[in-house]
């Protein structure tokens, strides 16, 4: 199958391997956990289950006396008992439809309810897993997850579970009142069940087996449709639709390879039981039929054995088709409860520190940093340093070096794999997440809006502001006045990830967002970086206004901002190699003045370009 160059293949679980179908149903057990709130709906749907069931089973036996008092009594001028029992069958099966549709509401508003708790439960938990996790795992896969593993699910959570009551009732009581009429039919009619059972289990599963293997090719083949849609301009830029038709063409072929395989397997498995089912229908009428021409029972008593194994026959059925539903649900549950398993590498501690007015003051002592996925080598080794509150740092060096991964460190979007990195003299790993994070600021290279109103993205730095704080934090960003300018003004939509927005205009958006959200500590990843000159000018001046009384670290893209900073960490290989003031790297040598002198000469050639 073609893939992009340097993507990784995609897994069917979120640990990398491919996960064994369950052997037992601990999913669906699971499953329950989440109906307790719900169990109130469940009970009063089981009453009327048990209710509605329990009238259908009584309308055969009248059945069986309308056709006596109908046969066995000819020439006879006495409707009264027929009159009676047609009365008894239109209250029965009027009952029993009121109760069936009080059964079928509450459990199917039960099974939504469950339902939409999992779904979020689900993305509750993923959103507190780390970066690491979702640069492992496409979104594709996780949204289909989300999407058409929980809708398998609510099927059975729902229409299944009612049928499931319904039909086992039916079934219990079924078998009693067929021995009750005739045991010696009932012994012909119930000798298939056992071969009915057990061809159900074993095609069963092979469907659960083959289940899971649809949905882990229908979220291979979401992946590849979602990176598709979202680099289309890449993809047409390469005139590459060829290849992603070809890509997410492979992609559907293996979901409907397999969906073929799990139909041929339901469709074996009806058959067989429909051989089955009818074929002991057969049987009981050649039987029953020998046994009313001897007298052993009436033509009524007949036609309600009929009706009794009809609905056995029947249930049995159902019940098989409901067994494939749930093994279908066993292989969608699992891909579920992966995600609900997986556990995040940032742990927090059961009983995290308090921080209270933060300084901003940040210390690496002996950290070292791998990813471990990348080899063995340190992305970052033994750093030692310390910044002050309210100092801007600038962080200069060839790519690679290790910049960018230095300030995922501060908000712990990873963790140090050695050392400690402290604010003011708090090991982050002891803080919560939710503390540390909200005093730390990102301004990045590539901004990410959300498909909604300039207001609402701004307001993401802090839900609950007022109208007149987004638009200071905006003048503040030199954002005020594009945003006046359109004809919605904060209400104008930004589309998917701002489209609509230029690239500085986005800049500025986000700039108002972290003004909002007022950080004591500040990272700016190459913020100017992918602007023209003129954009550039406005958004530099919001970040200098931004960056006022805040601990910043800057990944240093201008000759302005390396020389404004009161101090510059030069990095290679992931260490620090040097360390001083802009007038202090340029007099001692080195890398700093290397980087600096070979960017100058391109500003003179009128080329911007990074440092």
């Amino acid at each position: 199958m073609y893939s992009r160059p340097g993507s990784a293949p995609s897994s069917s679980s979120p640990s990398g391997t491919a996960a064994r179908p369950p052997r037992d149903f601990s999913q669906l057990r699971r499953l329950v956990q989440f109906a307790r709130p719900y169990l109130p709906l469940l009970a009063l749907g089981i009453v009327c289950t048990l209710i509605s069931s329990g009238l259908n089973l009584i309308f055969p036996g009248l059945f069986g006396k309308l056709i006596d008092a109908s046969f066995l009594k000819v020439g006879s001028t006495d409707t009264g008992p027929l009159d009676r029992i047609v009365i008894e069958l239109l209250g029965i099966f009027a009952l029993s439809a009121v109760f069936g549709a009080a059964q079928s509401y509450l459990l199917s508003r039960m099974g939504a309810s469950v339902v939409a708790d999992l779904r979020r439960a689900v993305f509750s938990h993923l959103l507190t897993l780390s970066p690491r996790f979702f640069a492992s795992h496409k979104t594709g896969d996780l949204t289909s997850r989300l999407t058409a593993d929980v809708g398998t699910v609510q099927t059975v959570v729902s229409t299944a579970l009612a049928q499931l009551f319904s039909q086992t009732v039916t079934l219990v009581g079924g078998v009693a009142l067929l021995f009750l009429t005739s045991a010696r039919l009932s012994v012909v009619t119930l000798a298939v069940i056992p071969v009915i059972i057990i061809t159900a289990i074993t095609i069963g599963r092979r469907i659960r087996k083959i289940s899971r293997q649809v949905q882990d090719a229908i979220a291979a083949a979401n992946a590849s449709a979602e990176e598709a849609i979202v680099g289309v301009r890449v993809v047409q830029s390469f005139t590459a639709e060829d290849q992603e038709r070809g890509r997410y063409g492979s992609g559907i072929a293996a979901s409907f390879r397999a969906a073929l395989n799990r139909a041929q397997l339901q469709a074996l498995m009806a058959g067989v039981m429909s051989f089955l089912t009818f074929g002991a229908l057969a049987l009981v009428l050649w039987y029953g039929g020998r046994q009313v021409m001897s007298g052993a029972i009436t033509p009524g008593k007949l036609v309600s054995f009929l009706f009794y194994a009809l609905q056995v026959g029947i249930t049995v059925a159902s019940l098989t088709g409901i067994f494939n539903q749930f093994q279908e649900a066993l292989g969608a549950s699992g891909r579920i409860f992966e995600l609900l398993d997986e556990q995040s590498d940032l742990p927090e501690v059961a009983a995290p520190k308090r921080l209270d007015s933060v300084q901003g003051r940040v210390s690496f002592q002996n950290v070292s940093f791998r990813y471990g996925d990348r080899g063995d080598s340190a992305t970052l080794e033994n750093l030692n340093f310390e910044v002050q509150p309210g100092q801007l740092v600038a962080l200069v060096g060839p790519s690679g070096a290790g910049k960018s991964t230095l300030v995922s460190l501060i908000p712990r979007f990873y963790d140090v794999s050695s050392g400690t990195l402290s604010i003011d003299g708090q090991d982050v790993r002891e803080l919560s997440l939710h503390a540390l994070r909200a005093n730390v600021g990102l301004v990045p290279q590539e901004t990410l809006l959300f498909s909604g109103t300039i207001e609402e993205n701004i307001l993401y730095g802090r839900p609950g502001a007022s109208t007149e704080e987004v638009q200071a934090a905006a003048r503040a960003a030199n954002a005020h006045e594009f945003i006046a300018g359109f004809p919605d003004g904060y209400t104008t939509l930004v589309g998917e990830k701002g489209i609509k927005l230029s690239g500085g205009q986005r800049q500025r958006v986000a700039i108002a967002r972290a003004i909002l959200k007022n950080p004591r500590i500040l990272l700016l990843d190459e913020a100017t970086s992918a602007l023209d000159s003129e954009s550039e000018a406005l958004v530099q001046d919001a970040l200098e206004r931004l960056m006022v009384g805040r601990t910043s670290f800057v990944i240093a893209h201008r000759l302005s901002t390396i020389r404004n900073a009161g101090r510059i960490l030069v990095l290679e290989a992931g260490r620090v190699i040097q360390d001083g003031t802009h007038e202090e790297l340029m007099a001692s040598g080195g890398l700093y003045r290397d980087l600096y002198e070979m960017q100058f000469r391109r500003e003179q050639d009128g080329v911007a370009e990074i440092a």
